[in-house]
């Protein structure tokens, strides 16, 4: 365990593992401190969208403008994250036809690659599609694995000397005569708690950012945005498509890897741990989807989720999606007096190096360190060299290697040795291996995989048999979040399949306070 590291960065989303990337390629010592798991947090919980930037032309020209050109950039440096689906936004009767004569326009005046495409030959593509769109336009949209993007960081980072502290919770922050100088962490499994002292603290806490400033005595206003997104088990969309209007609810649909999500409402909601879904949501989602696909809503869901998005407030807005997308490092010794702490807030997944960037630029000024950022001209090896994710990839890495017969979970194609792998690389819970290798992620929602990968654990001694059924009570609990809003259909049916495997078979009981 660190007792002293040059930069502590709180927060493990993209932005904080883009942050100690960078950190670590600068030659500085850094740590990284997480509370759960990496991409717990907003990282983990959004639709997958890689930006082309033409879905803020209209009202956040800055944040449009930032996508497009990280757009490119990840796609050289990630591009085992990436799958290049491109991107459609259609115009469908219910949308505002000034918008979608005004939209190349728009794009080029934000620097977003854009053209128009024959609505008959959109529709060719995407059979599925509602059949009045009048007006259709192509753009660089993809469709990006966010738990892939922060290990790939993580992974960077550790090669140049960066460390992360998963599962520990930053208490407070350490202030000497006006100065951060380290901070006061609580190990999350053990309880034990120990301070890391530092020359400065990089605060990339998302939604989080505004509680963990308040430990140094500063205000950072984040509004936290509530967006729900509801998962269906196939692609019923092989292209992002956006409606063509100003952002709103239910706009939007990306397909991500086997199956697609469609989202996503927003709504102010004063705690960011805040991850309730209502009914009126839920239809909020299916009755905007159905406007794109008609007949979306009799298409099988998955789960829905809710994702919070870390909006930074300057002045008060009567509408919370009038706040810009884009981001601002925030420099606490010249904004309140507060040396060696700097935040940085708002913000995309799409521009999160470039957020990192930025930050690091500031810090590292201020340590003295002129090393120049190579984050975006150096790209990150996938494990196994894989270039752009395409669909068919998972399947024919199996039958290559043959690995039928050790497959753990059908849905998502994952192996006894992704399980091992994850293990030996730190994962502590059945839910930590789906941030890692998508187990459970599929149309059994972790009904058939789930057991077996307890029983795995038992057998490579990674847990005791009083462990394994606890494994198995809070990954189930932690799923059954995500499906009980939408329990009808053929969902209804896979989860009293589970129920009756779980609960009658294996006597597997929920806690008390969870029936």
């Amino acid at each position: 365990m660190p007792s002293s590291t040059d930069v502590l960065v709180i927060g493990g989303g993209a932005t904080g593992t883009g942050v100690l990337r960078d950190l670590a390629m600068r030659g500085l010592r850094c740590t990284l401190v997480e509370r759960r798991d990496l991409a717990d947090g907003t990282t983990g919980r959004y639709h997958g969208l890689l930006h082309s930037g033409a879905r803020y032309i209209g009202r956040d020209r800055e944040a449009a403008r930032d996508c497009a050109i990280e757009n490119q950039i990840l796609r050289r440096i990630i591009p085992h994250c990436i799958e290049d689906t491109s991107g459609y936004f259609v115009s469908t009767p219910h949308d505002p036809k000034r918008y979608a004569e005004e939209f190349l326009g728009l794009c080029f005046a934000a620097g977003v690659p854009a053209q128009q495409v024959r609505v008959s030959t959109l529709l060719q593509r995407e059979p599925a599609l509602n059949r009045g769109i009048s007006h259709a336009f192509e753009v660089a949209d993809g469709s990006a694995d966010a738990f892939l993007t922060v290990e790939a960081n993580v992974r960077s980072a550790r090669e140049y000397g960066g460390q992360t502290l998963l599962y520990h919770e930053v208490v407070d922050l350490i202030v000497e005569a006006g100065t951060v100088v380290g901070a006061r962490l609580r190990n999350s499994l053990t309880g034990e708690e120990f301070n890391l002292a530092c020359s400065a603290v990089i605060n990339a806490a998302g939604a989080w950012a505004g509680k963990i400033a308040a430990m140094a005595g500063v205000a950072v206003d984040i509004v936290a945005g509530k967006g729900v997104m509801v998962a269906f088990n196939h692609r019923l969309v092989n292209s992002v498509i956006n409606r063509c209007k100003q952002p709103g609810d239910g706009d939007i649909i990306v397909p991500v890897r086997t199956v697609c999500v469609a989202g996503t409402t927003d709504e102010s909601v004063p705690d960011p741990d805040d991850r309730s879904m209502l009914a009126h949501e839920i239809a909020t989602v299916l009755d905007e989807g159905e406007i794109l696909i008609p007949g979306l809503a009799q298409a099988r869901m998955l789960r829905a989720w809710a994702g919070v998005r870390p909006l930074y407030r300057e002045q008060v807005t009567t509408d919370d999606r009038e706040l810009s997308r884009d981001f601002k490092v925030l420099d606490h010794i010249q904004r309140d007096g507060v040396a060696g702490f700097v935040s940085i807030v708002g913000g995309k997944y799409t521009t999160y190096r470039m957020m990192a960037e930025r930050t690091v630029d500031v810090v590292a000024k201020q340590l003295g360190n002129s090393t120049p950022c190579r984050t975006a001209d150096e790209a990150i090896p996938a494990p196994d060299q894989r270039r752009l994710f395409t669909v068919g990839a998972p399947l024919a890495s199996i039958e290559a290697e043959q690995s039928y017969g050790d497959l753990i979970c059908e849905c998502e194609l994952v192996t006894r040795q992704r399980l091992l792998d994850a293990w030996q690389a730190g994962a502590t819970s059945i839910d930590d291996l789906r941030r890692d290798t998508r187990i459970g992620m599929g149309p059994c929602q972790g009904g058939f995989c789930t057991m077996r990968t307890a029983a795995l654990a038992y057998e490579a001694k990674v847990a005791d048999p009083q462990q394994s059924v606890a494994a198995i009570e809070d990954f189930l609990q932690e799923r059954w979040r995500g499906i009980q809003p939408i329990l009808w259909g053929d969902q209804l049916r896979q989860a009293r399949l589970d129920e009756q495997i779980y609960l009658n078979l294996l006597n597997v009981q929920p806690e008390e306070s969870q029936e």
